[in-house]
């Protein structure tokens, strides 16, 4: 049995159910010949509860040289990158959900997704496999994607359309821990924006800069907009948009009008819908937060990096639009 040293950063929600998960499919882990241990698990503070034991927990940063594996699930960008940085320049793979850093710090680590050391399936869609559903489209042109990224403002929205207020259904998404105390990266766009600019490296630009998406979010948004919405047979969501326009990509996350017959109008959860040549339209769909649902996103990867496969590359290089697509209609 080969031992599989892995290296876990971040023991909160997400961290401390990769822990679990990875205990609970030890036989899976052993029928392909490894025995994974953890050589510590990086934690912000020792004093609260966790289902993690006591001896694998560390308040400051540890050597990662040892690990064959480094998990990140700090969220964050300066932290995390300084140190998964160094592990990564030893060749060591990385494994993170935080598309925060791959965002925002896309060009120092650039170089380490070209040579396929980080997966980050968990950074789009949590466990529902966004990523590996786009690299298949590989084989195809895309012409459009639309997708709803945040399952927050979804949440939102969804109670708004019973009449609920903007700060009476935010309120109730932080009594249910949907939304942190300080909603500002979900409600305002900024998550999805995140989350766009991998795709559209992944799919059309490996170099897609965050700059250039135009975001918008949901404050403004009133119970009578959604009302006059229904009323005309739509829907409004937050969706993340990438198409062609004048000759270039364009991305936009903003409160879009979608005909209620709509696969992504009638999406309990996040979705991602494209339509690519010669394909046609594909969709998929299933819980995008969430501790159990974003840790299953790591497993999978890790799996994944013991079959022998690669992280999630980027594109090979720009690729223009094949066609003019356009958004779903704003509102107003």
């Amino acid at each position: 049995m080969e031992p599989l040293r892995i290296a876990l950063l971040g023991g909160g929600t997400v961290g401390g159910a990769f822990y679990a998960l990875v205990q609970e499919r030890l036989p899976d882990f052993h029928a392909l010949g490894f025995a994974p241990e953890f050589l510590g698990v990086l934690v912000r503070s020792l004093d609260k509860p966790r289902a993690i034991p006591e001896s694998l927990l560390r308040s400051r940063p540890f050597d990662l040289s040892e690990a064959d594996v480094v998990v990140e699930a700090l969220g964050g960008v300066e932290v995390p990158l300084g140190l998964v940085r160094p592990a990564l320049e030893a060749g060591i793979p990385l494994i993170t959900a935080n598309k925060a850093l791959l965002a925002e710090a896309w060009e120092a680590l650039r170089p380490f997704a070209e040579e396929g050391l980080i997966y980050h399936e968990a950074s789009v869609m949590a466990g529902t496999p966004a990523l590996s559903f786009l690299e298949t489209l590989r084989g195809s042109r895309l012409l459009e994607l639309h997708g709803i990224l945040n399952g927050t403002t979804l949440y939102i929205l969804q109670e708004m359309e019973k009449g609920r207020t903007y700060g009476e259904a935010l309120a109730e998404a932080q009594r249910l821990g949907y939304a942190e105390a300080d909603p500002s990266l979900d409600v305002e766009g900024t998550d999805a924006a995140h989350k766009l600019t991998l795709l559209a490296r992944l799919l059309v630009d490996p170099g897609f800069p965050l700059t250039q998406v135009e975001v918008q979010g949901i404050t403004r948004l009133t119970p009578e907009v959604l009302k006059r919405a229904e009323a005309q047979g739509e829907r409004v969501r937050l969706v993340a948009s990438l198409y062609g326009e004048g000759g270039r990509w364009r991305a936009a996350v903003a409160p879009r009008r979608i005909p209620q017959d709509h696969p992504l109008a009638q999406a309990r959860g996040n979705a991602l819908w494209v339509r690519a040549h010669p394909l046609g339209e594909a969709l998929v769909t299933g819980p995008g937060a969430g501790g159990g649902a974003t840790a299953s996103g790591l497993l999978a990867d890790l799996f994944r990096l013991l079959a022998g496969s690669p992280g999630h590359l980027p594109a090979p290089a720009p690729r223009p639009p094949l066609a003019e697509g356009s958004p779903f209609p704003g509102v107003p």
